[in-house]
């Protein structure tokens, strides 16, 4: 893509991003059959199908015929969102969801950490704030719910930890692409993910189970849980910050839950009510403050 956005436009795209991804689990409830790594395949294979398809017509075919491919970043940020593909539901079938999403929510300070480390400018008084915040309220919302009894949750939360190292990894690596505008494309690394989550997955995902309708459902989650929001996401990140990309992307977390709320009639807790707000008015006001040191 081309076109250079504003701040704001990534910004709205990015929410709109979390908004897409966090229908998973409301669209996931519709599914009858399939279960656990064959849910992942066909959500990935649909993923890359799609991909393969747009960015053929988008691009006319000539992302093809370049030398994309023969980059090392890019195959190395196929491989992140490969583990950020699949790491997540393998850590549901270890632990438990509020313990995963607790992991989760250590993205923003890794993000901001190895951006700091490879050289990044140094982060303000008010993002460290911000982040801060936003860690707690992440925590405070599952708390009453968080389980380590046994081996068997610590193994679900270290393979959870997978998602935010690798996020973390890929949101830099999309900063450190910005500078020189005949670098590769990122997008196809987006195929390159879903291709190689397939290829993880199917193996343990047979025999297939899914119904005509499960596949449905997958392929509604492979384009419009996947596919659109994680195009959005990169877009997004030419011109959003590393830890900007980071922080909204814990909104998948709010928007997860309001989903629901209003489609399964399950009311929120007062905790996550209250953590919720401390998560939103992290986000909202570190854009504030980024807002007026833009207009200063």
């Amino acid at each position: 893509m081309n076109i250079r956005l504003s701040h704001a436009q990534a910004l709205g795209l990015m929410v709109l991003a979390t908004l897409l991804w966090s229908i998973a689990g409301i669209v996931s409830r519709q599914i009858t059959q399939a279960q656990g790594f064959e849910v992942t395949f066909w959500r990935s294979f649909f993923n890359a199908l799609s991909l393969l398809i747009g960015l053929t017509l988008a691009t006319r075919g000539s992302v093809w015929r370049g030398s994309e491919f023969r980059s090392r970043t890019l195959w190395l940020s196929g491989v992140c969102w490969s583990v950020m593909f699949t790491a997540f539901m393998l850590a549901l079938t270890l632990t438990t969801v509020a313990n995963v999403l607790i992991t989760l929510s250590l993205g923003p300070l890794l993000t901001a950490l190895l951006h700091r480390l490879l050289g990044g400018q140094a982060l303000s008084r008010q993002t460290w704030g911000a982040i801060a915040l936003a860690a707690v309220g992440m925590a405070y919302m599952f708390v009453s719910q968080l389980q380590l009894d046994g081996g068997q949750h610590l193994k679900g939360m270290l393979v959870a930890a997978c998602v935010p190292v690798a996020g973390s990894v890929q949101w830099n690596l999309m900063k450190t692409r910005q500078p020189d505008v005949a670098q590769t494309n990122m997008l196809p690394a987006i195929l390159i993910g879903a291709v190689l989550s397939c290829m993880f997955t199917a193996p343990m995902a047979m025999p297939f189970q899914a119904s005509v309708q499960d596949i449905q459902w997958l392929a509604l989650l492979g384009v419009f849980q996947l596919a659109v929001p994680c195009s959005l996401a990169v877009w997004s990140s030419q011109v959003l910050k590393p830890h900007e990309v980071a922080m909204l992307a814990l909104l998948e977390v709010l928007f997860g839950i309001s989903w629901a709320w209003w489609g399964a009639g399950e009311a929120p807790a007062v905790a996550v009510m209250l953590g919720g707000s401390l998560v939103l008015a992290a986000l909202a006001g570190n854009e504030y403050a980024s807002w007026r040191q833009r207009n200063e």
